[in-house]
């Protein structure tokens, strides 16, 4: 039994079975993402004046890194724009172009996550410090010779494991211009363990904004490999199809198109909420 409306659209409805498929799917992660980014804003509309750590609810979004979440933007716009001359390229049964758009569609997502992956890693070896005495200040931590972080889970220190392990004292490089009264540039300091009464990371787990900035942008990440894996699929092992059916083969690489326009829409709004709000 041959299942109708594959390749050719439907005379009501103009649309053929995946590209209905697609907009339905597109539509619930519309109400996925929608729902993170009301419940950001609304956390964010709330959260206290100040600066961050100096008042613990202020909101540190001032800590990512806007240059290159730029820079990972254009790489995005980009693909938006090689996947779209790969599918016309189809249209004029120009196969060799194809590939070639596609192929730089898959660097520019790679390129994205291996971006991604060092903003993380940024992250995860970035510490808040917090003294008995009041003092509060961010900066770079470093115990027995070694800077702790997350890449390696028996590294990723923090005051509980301080406190039940041998070391007596820690150095630290503090941020330029940040805590009570501030410092004139990257001020290098020994602390005595007893003297801390909070220490972690830039983690899900230190503050509301990493706990939602590691969600929204692992999320999308995620939805980034996935799309890149099918779009690869397509454009190698899956590309026989071209052969046997010009016109489904094409239909697919459209429907792909469409979720990669979506992940793409994701991020131009994830930008400037997360990144300059």
């Amino acid at each position: 039994m041959e299942i109708p409306y594959t390749d050719k659209a439907r005379p009501d409805t103009g649309l053929y079975n995946a590209k209905v498929g697609i907009w339905l799917f597109l539509a619930s992660e519309i109400m996925l993402f929608g729902a993170l980014f009301s419940s950001y804003i609304m956390l964010r509309v709330g959260a206290a004046a100040g600066v961050w750590p100096a008042v613990k609810l202020a909101w540190p979004h001032h800590l990512l890194n806007v240059p290159i979440g730029t820079f990972n933007t254009a790489v995005l716009i980009t693909s938006s724009v090689t996947v779209v001359m790969a599918w016309a390229s189809l249209k004029m049964n120009n196969f060799r172009r194809f590939r070639m758009f596609m192929v730089i569609t898959i660097l520019c997502a790679f390129a994205f996550l291996g971006i991604k992956s060092y903003e993380y890693n940024e992250k995860f070896t970035h510490y808040e410090l917090r003294l008995k005495d009041g003092k509060a200040m961010t900066g770079h931590l470093e115990v027995n010779g070694k800077h702790p972080g997350f890449w390696s889970p028996s590294d990723l220190w923090n005051l509980p494991r301080l406190t039940s392990s041998n070391v007596t004292e820690v150095k630290f490089v503090a941020d330029p211009m940040e805590g009570h009264g501030g410092h004139a540039n990257h001020e290098e300091m020994t602390v005595k363990v007893d003297e801390i009464s909070h220490l972690d990371a830039f983690i899900p787990r230190n503050h509301t904004f990493f706990a939602i900035y590691f969600t929204i942008t692992a999320l999308h990440g995620l939805h980034v490999l996935g799309g890149a894996l099918v779009l690869a699929y397509f454009t190698f092992p899956g590309a026989g199809m071209w052969k046997t059916n010009p016109e489904q083969f094409t239909n697919r690489i459209e429907v792909g198109g469409l979720f990669w326009h979506f992940v793409d829409l994701v991020w131009i709004f994830l930008f400037p909420v997360v990144y300059l709000l």
